[in-house]
């Protein structure tokens, strides 16, 4: 199964546009990182920040699950960007070129726990 994990950029208000916007080069390079550590592992990097408005924006990874161990890491990894950029966290899964979300995490929505989004996707 293909999972993303995205920030969500949707329904912010305008001191957390702010936020995004300046914190955008810092998340792209940890975004960037893991992908570089995953190569063998098929992880791609979601980037398309061209817009003026956030709410446009598509930032996170992709790539393939088996089973509900291979979401800790990713889901550790934008549990510990919430903290840090005060961002929320959207998951699901992809099926042909469509995503499909299943849950929310982060700042506001509270920290992600790997095995229940394993529940949701039905890894």
């Amino acid at each position: 199964m293909l999972v993303y994990l995205l920030v969500a950029c949707d329904r912010l208000d305008e001191k957390q546009e702010k936020k995004l916007k300046r914190n955008l080069p810092d998340l792209q390079a940890a975004l960037q990182a893991y992908v570089d550590e995953n190569e063998a592992g098929k992880v791609t990097l979601i980037n398309d920040c061209e817009s003026d408005d956030c709410e446009d924006w598509q930032l996170g990874i992709s790539q393939p699950v088996k089973k509900k161990a291979q979401l800790k890491t990713p889901v550790t990894l934008f549990n510990d960007l919430a903290k840090q950029y005060g961002i929320d966290c959207e998951v699901g899964s992809i099926e042909n070129d469509e995503r499909d979300p299943v849950s929310y995490f982060g700042k506001q929505e509270g920290q992600g726990d790997a095995f229940l989004i394993g529940e949701y996707l039905g890894v």
